[in-house]
């Protein structure tokens, strides 16, 4: 996971919301496009990978890929003053061949606006979400859901502070189609 724009929250604001995901064994790369933040750490890790960068609008992607290669010159934009959201400059993937590394290629893509599950049975959802899978075999129904079931691993879980209530939250909106 790249966090970008840390220039702006101050890297220890950053580390106080994404730090959850260091929790549960998710690499976190803490950048700043703007003042070129963590860019080697970052290129360091996409060495000889193909990498597909994608996010919501105006987070700073082409930004990003610009500051890794800058014979790049990819276009971006402001983020619009009266929303405070970023404005679709990218409006194709592309994907770049980097100057570093035999085998490193990377993919910008248009912000995302809007994400839901595609082709996931709710059943599933359950496997996505790493922080639950110690759990899932000691729920007392097979078909457990995790949302309401008398007895369930999880929710006792999240209850023992076990697994992080807001990571569970986003699981049962996901879980329903609110998210």
């Amino acid at each position: 996971i790249c966090v970008n724009k840390v220039d702006l929250t101050g890297l220890d604001a950053a580390k106080r919301i994404f730090g959850l995901y260091e929790t549960i064994g998710y690499e976190v790369i803490y950048t700043s496009a703007e003042e070129g933040q963590g860019i080697d750490a970052l290129r360091d890790l996409l060495t000889d990978r193909v990498t597909v960068v994608t996010g919501p609008s105006g987070v700073g992607k082409s930004s990003l890929i610009n500051r890794i290669d800058p014979r790049l010159s990819l276009q971006v934009g402001d983020l619009r003053d009266f929303q405070q959201k970023g404005k679709h400059t990218t409006r194709a993937a592309q994907l770049f061949r980097m100057p570093f590394g035999e085998k490193t290629y990377i993919a910008d893509t248009p912000g995302i606006r809007e994400l839901g599950l595609y082709d996931i049975d709710p059943i599933d959802l359950q496997f996505y979400f790493v922080e639950m899978q110690e759990f899932l075999h000691d729920c007392r129904y097979s078909g457990c859901t995790h949302d309401h079931e008398p007895e369930c691993a999880v929710r006792a879980a999240v209850e023992r502070g076990e697994i992080n209530a807001e990571r569970y939250e986003s699981y049962i909106k996901l879980l329903h189609g609110e998210e």
